[in-house]
Order: C-alpha cells, then sequence, then structure tokens
C-alpha cells in the first residue's frame, strides 16, 4: 500500500467512523433526555459496557491484534488465508458462545465487577437483569470485528468501518418508537443491544464473502497456528484493551458516587470522537500495512507509513484535545443539558471532558505505536508496559477518589494513558529505522502545537463573546456551531500559514489519491 492509499484509507475508515460518532451523539443526547442519570441510565450503560469491554478483549484489544498481522502476511505469501481466517471464525463462535453461557450465570458477579457501589439499591438487580440480555451482543460483534480484520487486511475497509452506524441507527430508532408506544426506553435500547449485533455481523460477512472470504462455521479444530495465534492473543488481551481497563478501574470508583458513572460515560462519549475518528482509524489501517511491509523487509516504506500515520493523526488530535479542554461547558450544555440532565449534571461532566481531553494525545500515540510491536507479533511487551499503566491507573483513582470525588478517575484514566504512550515510545527506539521519525515529521510536529495554541486562544475568547447565545434554548445550538467554526478555520489557517501541514494533502487523501 502506498503512502497516499494508507492515507486514503485511513480517512475512509476517520470518516464513517465520525459518522457513526455523530450518530452516537444523537444516541446520547437522547438517552440523556430520557434517562438523565437516574438509575435505570446507569444500570443500561454499565450492562451496555460489559459485553463492550470483553470485545475489546476478545476481538478488537486481543484477537484482532494477534490475528490481522498472521492474516495479512499469509496474503502476501499466499500461504492458505482462507483456511486460517475459517479455523479462526469457528474457534472464536465456540469460544464466546462458552463466555456468554458463563456470562449469563455470573451476571451478578460481573455488575459488581463493573460498579460495586449500585450493591444495596435499585440499579443492581436492574444492571444484572439488563446485563443478561445485552451480553450475547459479544458473540455477534466480535465474529463482526474479525470479519473487519479480514477486509482491513485487504484493504477493504468501507464496510468494516460503516458497520457501527448500524448501531446508532438501532438505538435512536427504538427510542422514537419506545416513546411513540409508550414503553419503558431503558427496556428497549437494551432489547436492542444484541440486534444491532446481529445486523453488523450480517454486513461485514457480506463484504468478506463478496471479497472472496466466505467464512462458515466447521467444527472447531486447535491447528498449529490456532495455538500460535493464542500464545500472540494473550498477552494483547491486556495490552490492547488497557484504556477499556482503565475505564472499568474508573467505573468502579464512580459508581460510589450518584450520577458519576453517567457523568463519566457521557464525558467519555465526547473525547472518544477524536479517538475513534482518528487513532482508531490509524490503528485500523497501519497495522495491516505495516504486517505486509515488514514480511518484504520494506524498511524505508514501513518508516514513511509510520511518520505520515503519526504526522496525520497528531495533526488532528492535537486541536481536538486542547479544544475539549477549552470550551468543556459550552460542548456539554449545548449537546447534553435538556430534560432529565440539569446544570449540575453538565457541570460534573464538563469537569470530566477536560480531564480526558488531557489525556487524548497519549491514547492516539498509543493507537500509533503499537502496531509496530504488533506488526512483529510482539504482544508481551505492550502486556507489561500496560501492567505498570494500570497500577498508576488505579493507585491514583483509588487514592484520590476520598478527598476529590469521582473525578479521581478521570485523573486515573489520563495518567494512566501518557504512562503507557510514553513507555511505548521508549521501548520503540530499539525497532531500528522503521520506527524513527523523519525530517518532515520533525519540522511540523512544533508547528502543530503552535497552530493548536493558537486555536485555543480563538476558542476561549469566542466562547466569552458568544456566552449570551449559547445561554438562549434556541441559539445556543447556532453559538456552538459558530464557536465549531471560528476553531476549524483558525487552526487549518494559521496551520497552513505556519507549515503545520498543506490542506492540498488533506483534500488529496480524501479524494483517494
Amino acid at each position: 500500500m502506498q503512502p497516499i492509499r494508507l492515507m486514503s484509507g485511513f480517512f475512509t475508515v476517520g470518516l464513517w467512523t465520525l459518522a457513526s460518532r455523530v450518530l452516537g451523539f444523537v444516541r446520547d443526547v437522547m438517552i440523556a433526555a430520557y434517562l438523565g442519570t437516574g438509575p435505570v441510565a446507569e444500570a443500561f450503560l454499565v450492562a451496555f459496557s460489559l459485553p463492550n469491554m470483553f470485545r475489546r478483549f476478545f476481538a478488537e484489544g486481543a484477537f484482532n491484534m494477534a490475528f490481522v498481522p498472521m492474516f495479512s502476511k499469509k496474503l502476501e505469501g499466499e500461504e492458505g488465508a482462507l483456511n486460517f481466517a475459517r479455523d479462526a471464525f469457528s474457534g472464536m463462535v465456540a469460544l464466546l458462545l462458552a463466555v456468554t453461557l458463563i456470562a449469563q450465570v455470573a451476571m451478578p458477579w460481573l455488575v459488581l465487577a463493573m460498579a460495586s457501589g449500585f450493591l444495596g439499591d435499585e440499579r443492581f438487580e436492574l444492571a444484572v437483569f439488563y446485563g443478561r440480555i445485552a451480553f450475547p451482543y459479544i458473540l455477534f460483534i466480535s465474529l463482526a470485528a474479525l470479519l473487519s480484520g479480514v477486509l482491513n487486511a485487504t484493504g477493504r475497509f468501507m464496510a468494516a468501518a460503516a458497520a457501527p452506524v448500524l448501531l446508532n441507527i438501532l438505538f435512536i430508532a427504538v427510542m422514537v418508537l419506545a416513546d411513540i408506544q409508550g414503553w419503558p426506553v431503558g427496556d428497549a435500547l437494551v432489547w436492542a443491544v444484541p440486534v444491532a449485533g446481529i445486523a453488523q455481523m450480517a454486513l461485514v460477512w457480506m463484504a468478506a464473502a463478496r471479497a472472496g472470504y466466505p467464512l462458515k462455521l466447521r467444527r472447531p479444530r486447535l491447528t498449529p497456528e490456532l495455538k500460535r495465534l493464542a500464545v500472540i492473543a494473550a498477552p494483547a488481551a491486556l495490552a490492547g484493551g488497557v484504556v477499556q481497563v482503565n475505564l472499568l478501574i474508573g467505573r468502579q470508583v464512580a459508581s460510589f458516587f450518584d450520577g458519576a458513572v453517567a457523568w463519566l460515560s457521557y464525558a467519555d462519549r465526547l473525547y472518544q470522537l477524536p479517538l475513534g475518528v482518528i487513532g482508531i482509524a490509524v490503528g485500523v489501517v497501519l497495522l495491516p500495512d505495516l504486517s505486509r511491509r515488514l514480511r518484504a523487509e520494506d524498511t524505508q516504506g514501513s518508516r514513511d507509513a509510520f511518520n505520515r500515520a503519526g504526522e496525520v493523526s497528531l495533526a488532528l488530535t492535537i486541536p481536538a484535545a486542547l479544544a475539549l479542554v477549552t470550551i468543556p461547558m459550552p460542548l456539554v450544555e449545548v449537546l447534553f443539558q435538556r430534560g432529565a440532565f440539569d446544570a449540575d449534571d453538565t457541570a460534573a461532566t464538563a469537569l470530566a471532558v477536560a480531564v480526558y481531553g488531557l489525556g487524548l494525545p497519549a491514547f492516539v500515540i498509543q493507537k500509533i505505536v503499537q502496531p509496530l510491536y504488533f506488526a512483529r507479533e510482539d504482544t508481551k511487551t505492550p502486556f507489561y508496559y500496560a501492567l505498570w499503566a494500570l497500577a498508576v491507573n488505579a493507585g491514583l483513582a483509588i487514592g484520590l477518589a476520598p478527598s476529590i470525588g469521582y473525578i479521581a478517575a478521570a485523573i486515573g484514566t489520563t495518567v494512566a494513558g501518557w504512562t503507557m504512550a510514553g513507555m511505548l515510545w521508549v521501548g520503540s527506539r530499539r525497532m531500528g529505522e522503521a520506527a524513527q521519525l523523519d525530517t518532515r515529521f520533525r519540522r511540523r510536529i512544533w508547528r502543530i502545537v503552535i497552530a493548536s495554541l493558537a486555536m485555543a486562544v480563538v476558542l476561549w475568547g469566542g466562547a466569552l463573546a458568544l456566552g449570551p447565545m449559547l445561554g438562549l434554548p434556541t441559539w445556543r445550538y447556532l453559538g456552538l456551531a459558530i464557536l465549531v467554526a471560528l476553531g476549524i478555520l483558525s487552526y487549518f489557517g494559521i496551520g497552513q500559514m505556519i507549515g503545520a501541514f498543506r490542506l492540498s494533502e488533506f483534500r488529496r487523501n480524501l479524494r483517494g489519491g
């Protein structure tokens, strides 16, 4: 894959992820309006987070980090890629069926592990009930992740990137229907979870079949290749899902403060927008590309791919992070404050948004640097780094909570993110030329920082000037749109002037070359 094609794939994934995250905002705005931060909202958020957390271990965090490099190298050498994918597909079905059945029995303990602060009130029984309905989602969405890995390794990114859009469309439709019919919105939402998983799996299965990889069930068998896959995937379960483990610790701490689980969840949605659009898009496209280049011993091509992915992602991440830190109140107030979500909820959520914003570049740096390890089938080193990051997060979140409350969870997540990013970066210095920063990256990165700081000043002044408009029920949407436009225009204008990037490069990548 040439650098332009690599960046084109990045923008394809990013744009579809952006569509999904925008619809996710609509979804979360509606959940906040219908359910607020009350018991039903918190029970649903914990129940839905359970299969999502396990998914990131079994699929995105562990399995795909091991599967994609092995599958990509088989494609490069034409060594039975289809049979390998089918064996992996059947093995995952067997494993996840067992996990799902065990989870149904162990659901009360799983809820305790997620939110022990629920014990003794109505949230606990409701979260257990919702969790049992939602958990089968892990089977379908993990199989969808495997199929997405097949598509991404073959350079086909669109269907896999578009699949999450289905989840948000179904959630939005179900809430509207429940409101019209007078059904309990929380119950309707939780039943939509497994249905959405089936829809996502069906979409990517059809795309993989059209690409020449119709994955069919067969009797599971533990082949030597699957044994190697399991050995590589085991440490990647923690290394790839470290952000989710840290969020789990944060959620556990937050469960002891009324409303805090919802505050952190809504704040998480805001910073996950740029993280998903940029970090996940880069990781999805970069990993198979690096795997193929390393097999072909294309050191210069690997270095170019790594540097261009890092350059583009940080050019979009750093201003996004500063925006979250500079204007969290207007963002949360306009997006979420309505219905059952009041001004106190806005203030608490905005504080968490600002803290998460400080960690956003670290989370994206992880997505950029981790493929250097995974492409070499090295999952043990990131595993050891993840253990240190988890210790940092747990120490801060649990240690600070008695004195500063729920925000300790967000602080722990952010500091752990920077700890993990720093260790990954230092460790990658031993990987030779393929992991080195080139002259263009070094020349542009400090200009990106300057342009981002200038944008933050513009946003701060704009928020002051537009304050009255942002406080009006109808006009606040226009006010936020103007504020966002000011940020975008100032950043890209200043960045172009000082040489942080060239707008023509973004346009060329959007056109696919």
